[in-house]
């Protein structure tokens, strides 16, 4: 069972720090949707519109709007499990200096990712709060497509946060942006059907935790859910984070434990 009590200092940690460039972070998870959701789904959206009559039978706006919460879930987790990591992890210590405390690479590791989900839902509220003001994502169901967004981030956020604690230098961090965070944007279902790509193309994308968040939550704003594609996809981001977790413990622990 992990234990979220003694974890909690390392979070507010985290929320004192935030509390200081708030009004700028708020700034640009605001600023993000409208630009995404105003370039793509009106701009290129009209086009598409005269073009094909929209996409899998709606608007592109519609079809784009819960592929980007999804995706911008994914790329949110990666920033925050990355460099903000790798400098308490490698520059400033500030993991060592609280090891030094009644605490544990346990507490350390659970209180990020709980800090973690807590932007990625507020990340995905206010992408949701765009998307309806726009027009998309009207529909009941579609606020369970915050929850998943979040999700889809913590399932590639703690396999990133894993990775972090092997590095001791942000070399690495390039790479994982080229290719693997950049592919999976560009392929993940976000921006046109995966049935556009060639076979193995999609199959590697449904191996893959952000697309099977993009489906779902496609589905949520949508309202047409099935209870078996939605539990398999569920599943899918659970094995990944649950997974990405225990991992992260494993390397976080390697790495600060002597």
């Amino acid at each position: 069972m992990i234990a979220v009590r003694p974890a909690l200092p390392v979070a507010l940690q985290n929320f004192v720090v935030f509390r200081r460039n708030w009004r700028s972070a708020l700034f640009l998870y605001v600023m993000s949707p409208l630009l995404f959701l105003g370039a793509m789904g009106f701009g290129l959206g009209d086009l598409v519109g005269r073009s094909r009559g929209g996409v899998e039978g709606v608007s592109y706006l519609q079809f784009l709007a819960p592929g980007l919460m999804a995706t911008t879930a994914m790329q949110t987790a990666v920033a925050d499990t990355t460099y903000p990591i790798m400098s308490r992890l490698v520059w400033q210590h500030i993991y060592e200096a609280i090891l030094n405390t009644p605490a544990r690479v346990s507490d350390v590791l659970t209180g990020e990712l709980l800090w973690l989900t807590l932007r990625l839902l507020a990340v995905s509220a206010l992408f949701f709060a765009v998307a309806v003001g726009f027009g998309a994502g009207r529909t009941p169901l579609a606020v369970l497509a915050i929850p998943v967004a979040a999700l889809t981030g913590l399932a590639f956020g703690a396999p990133v946060f894993a990775f972090t604690a092997t590095q001791k230098a942000d070399a690495g961090f390039n790479a994982l942006q080229r290719f693997v965070v950049l592919p999976l944007f560009l392929l993940s279902g976000s921006f046109f059907p995966l049935t556009q790509l060639p076979i193995a193309l999609q199959g590697l994308a449904w191996a893959l935790p952000v697309t099977h968040g993009v489906a779902l939550c496609r589905d949520l704003f949508l309202s047409r859910v099935a209870v078996g594609p939605a539990v398999a996809h569920l599943a899918v981001l659970l094995v990944y984070a649950v997974g990405g977790m225990l991992l992260a413990r494993w390397t976080l622990t390697r790495r600060l434990v002597v």
